[in-house]
């Protein structure tokens, strides 16, 4: 008996002092999908957190940003198999277009404002599957895209889980506009949205004012930043700190796997060709954040909102610290993390086995 009560005691104390067992988040990634750059990166560590049961990923609906979506539908499906995860995250194609931005308008906004990286903009959207280009490890074999529209997915599963599903929206923000001005009902019901977009205190990387994933769709992002939610920002102005490059690149292959090997075949011949390559960190970032928020050391609270007048501020990021517009919302917008505790994580994250181990 009075072992059972020193065991029941501990048990207790250890209650206390790690706290209330919380669920996993339940998570939406919202994506402009790609093979290995930022949202490539950012799914292998979303599978890995799924696989450890510290997210539950819900699925990964696509929008067309990078690439057009049909492009995305092909990496994506291939990523699923990839890490093993195909039968539990869905992928769900969503918007094609943006809501008002067309790929007509870019060259004008090319010479008038010295526009940058047109991600889908380069060319015209493909009209047959011979367009697409096949991931280097080949395409998917036995997943297909889920029937339901990411915008249907997005409104079924917020309200299936209302108040527990986070968006993380790595994107041009079409599939959460639509879903909020389809079903605004939703609105109260979504936890929170954790983006990468806008360049709050610098300038964009796409027109001197802009930031990409928000000049590619302005009036989507005033939408959702404008909906009474919690809003967490990565901007550009954080991005462009956290710099990879060969040393990080050097701890990933050192490793042995799937996702090291991926590492050497798209990103190897960059640093065959200079050593001194690096690249800016954007949506590996709010996708640690997720269950690290920690990782943190400087963020503002400001009212957010995006100028869509066409002119040479189309897509710009506006932050006010006081006396904002009427409508605009309150987020957290974040400008320092701590680096050596995030390249840490985020190399053990894409060093692990893949298919994905689960414990």
């Amino acid at each position: 008996m009075r072992a059972l009560f020193k065991y029941c005691a501990a048990i207790l104390a250890f209650g206390v002092l790690a706290g209330p067992i919380q669920a996993a988040d339940k998570v939406i990634f919202d994506t402009d999908f790609n093979v290995l750059n930022d949202d490539g990166q950012a799914f292998i560590m979303l599978a890995q957190l799924h696989a450890q049961k510290r997210i539950e990923l819900l699925g990964m609906t696509l929008v067309s940003g990078n690439a057009w979506v049909d492009q995305e539908q092909v990496d994506a499906l291939k990523a699923v198999e990839r890490m093993g995860v195909e039968k539990e995250v869905g992928v769900y194609s969503g918007a094609a277009y943006p809501l008002l931005h067309d790929l007509s308008t870019y060259p004008q906004e090319q010479a008038l404002f010295g526009a940058g990286w047109p991600g889908a903009f380069k060319g015209p959207r493909p009209t047959s599957a011979d367009a697409l280009i096949a991931p280097p490890d080949g395409r998917a074999t036995h997943t297909t895209v889920r029937p339901e529209s990411a915008t249907q997915f997005i409104i079924d599963s917020i309200k299936q889980h209302p108040h527990e599903v986070t968006i993380l929206a790595v994107g041009p923000l079409t599939n959460l506009a639509l879903a909020i001005r389809s079903a605004p009902e939703i609105v109260p019901l979504i936890k929170r949205i954790v983006y990468m977009g806008g360049a709050i205190e610098i300038p964009g990387n796409t027109t001197p004012a802009a930031e990409f994933n928000w000049w590619f769709d302005p009036e989507a992002a005033r939408i959702v930043l404008r909906s009474p939610i919690e809003h967490v920002i990565f901007p550009n102005d954080v991005c462009e700190k956290v710099i990879f490059n060969a040393g990080v690149y050097k701890r990933i292959v050192a490793a042995e796997g799937v996702i090291p090997d991926l590492y050497k075949t798209v990103l190897g011949p960059e640093f065959d060709k200079d050593p001194a390559y690096q690249s800016f960190t954007w949506d590996s970032l709010p996708a640690l954040f997720l269950v690290h928020p920690e990782l943190v050391t400087e963020s503002k609270d400001l009212w957010v909102d995006v100028d869509t007048h066409f002119g040479p501020n189309y897509g710009r990021s506006l932050g006010y610290h006081k006396n904002p517009p009427l409508g605009t919302q309150k987020a957290k917008v974040v400008f320092g993390i701590d680096q050596q505790a995030f390249w840490n994580d985020y190399v053990k994250l894409v060093t692990l086995p893949a298919p994905v181990k689960r414990p």
